[in-house]
């Protein structure tokens, strides 16, 4: 793609079609904010010798930054879907000029979620372009779907011959039924493993992955998270962190299991069952990259059975039945290689990670988000969270911080107002229509109205003696 775009110092008057100099000639689409970063920065890499310009544009951070260089000129762009529309439909994105056009993640982006958004993008698109797509997993109807935008389209599978079946083989599996009220502790005794490296854990859903990642901090270990309730600074700070060996666990969902390639993943946890196949062919396929080995383990809970049996007759894995494994199974300890003796909480001489506070976090100017984070993101050096990390991360405020809660606070008190209640009986006050009751004479006659008789239980009404059978 790059061997197709004319660098700015370049002259491109000789080509068919004529180059504009500084609009976008070459188009990245990817599903992540996390995948659009890392990316632009292997494109930066790629034409580090060329005086070609790469932007990345995706949500959660200001506009202002993006405008701006797109203003002074840009060469390739990279960026996710909304972002990317928004920007073409205020006329500050020209995608007139793309020659090439790049699907990351193709499964991904053609699928129902994001489907509309790449129909948009196409469109605004010239008909003479390339267009590649690329991902791990694809299937049938994907592919057939993708060659209704290419004319002669080639489909290139890279495979390693060695490999059995849609896994790697250089990835050790392991599959046990757990339980859920014991999985972080069978989660904290794999992190004392021997040989163990950076280690990513994949939750299904956003609280699930704050909630470990909290508790993996109490138990002493430098984790970070990344989830969609973070703002983007917050999830970004977890990558760099993650990727500089400050922290050496990072529980994220599955925004972090498309693309995203960081050297050293020894172990992969799927601490919730993947929702399909491809799912858990795009986790386990974090560690064990460029040649290396690494180690996938997946938790299935009794109400994940199902879906676990679909995964796995889908890929022919052989774990059709896991075995009932709790945090005190011999055979949990042998297969992983875990030392006899270890508790759930890492000992104090083993905590030397520096911690997620060290890390600091980039004002992006992001947009919706006051504070940029949801949920304890900071740690202290060795792993240990506190408040003064929280607050260096940019995490959770305490009460008195939140801005609602402040707000609150500095309204004047209102005055009580002075209510009086007044009963009343068909019209006037009860006080006044009592008295008038028991005063006035009946009409016809001059003997005070008569009582109204109640019925008593037994039959009985009020007033009436009572007779013996």
């Amino acid at each position: 793609m790059l061997q197709r775009v004319v660098a700015s110092d370049e002259d491109g008057s000789e080509l068919p079609v004529p180059i504009v100099p500084g609009k976008p000639q070459a188009l990245i689409v990817v599903p992540t904010r996390e995948l659009c970063v890392q990316v632009t920065e292997d494109l930066k890499k790629a034409a580090a010798r060329r005086q070609i310009r790469v932007l990345s544009i995706y949500g959660g951070r200001a506009y202002e930054p993006q405008v701006e260089a797109l203003k002074k000129g840009v060469e390739v762009v990279v960026g996710t879907p909304g972002r990317l529309i928004d920007l073409a439909q205020q006329g500050l994105l020209d995608l007139g000029h793309v020659r090439s056009l790049v699907l990351d993640e193709a499964d991904e982006m053609l699928d129902l979620g994001f489907l509309p958004d790449v129909e948009k993008i196409v469109r605004l698109i010239p008909a003479g372009r390339q267009t590649m797509l690329f991902s791990a997993t694809m299937p049938g109807a994907i592919i057939t779907l993708a060659r209704s935008y290419m004319h002669h389209p080639t489909h290139i599978r890279a495979v390693d011959p060695d490999d059995d079946g849609q896994t790697v083989k250089a990835v050790e599996q392991h599959v046990f039924r757990a339980h859920a009220m014991d999985k972080v502790e069978m989660l904290a005794r794999i992190l004392q493993s021997e040989g163990r490296g950076l280690t990513l854990v994949f939750c299904r859903t956003k609280r699930t992955a704050a909630k470990v990642a909290d508790e993996l901090a109490d138990r002493g270990f430098a984790s970070g998270a990344v989830h969609g309730d973070l703002g983007q600074g917050a999830r970004e700070q977890a990558l760099r962190a993650f990727r500089s060996g400050k922290v050496d666990v990072l529980v994220a969902t599955d925004v972090a299991a498309r693309g995203i390639d960081v050297q050293d993943i020894t172990h992969v946890v799927n601490y919730q069952c993947p929702e399909d196949e491809k799912t858990y062919l795009h986790r386990i396929g974090r560690t064990a990259r460029a040649g290396a080995k690494g180690i996938a383990i997946t938790f299935v809970d009794w109400d994940d059975m199902p879906r676990w049996s679909l995964i796995d007759k889908a890929l022919d894995l052989g774990f059709g039945d896991p075995e009932e494994t709790y945090s005190t199974s011999e055979h949990f300890y042998a297969e992983l290689d875990i030392p006899r003796g270890v508790t759930g909480v890492l000992p104090k001489a083993q905590r030397t990670r520096a911690g997620l506070a060290a890390e600091e976090i980039e004002d992006l100017g992001e947009t919706g988000r006051a504070g940029g984070a949801r949920g304890r993101t900071g740690s202290a050096p060795g792993g240990r969270g506190g408040a003064a990390g929280r607050a260096a991360a940019g995490g959770r405020a305490e009460r008195s911080d939140r801005p609602e809660r402040a707000e609150r606070a500095e309204r004047p008190e209102r005055p009580r107002r002075e209510r009086s209640r007044t009963r009343t009986r068909a019209g006037e006050p009860a006080e006044t229509a009592a008295s008038t009751a028991d005063s006035t004479p009946a009409e016809g006659g001059g003997e005070p109205a008569r009582r109204r008789r109640r019925r008593s239980r037994g039959g009985r009404s009020e007033g009436s003696p009572a007779t013996d059978a």
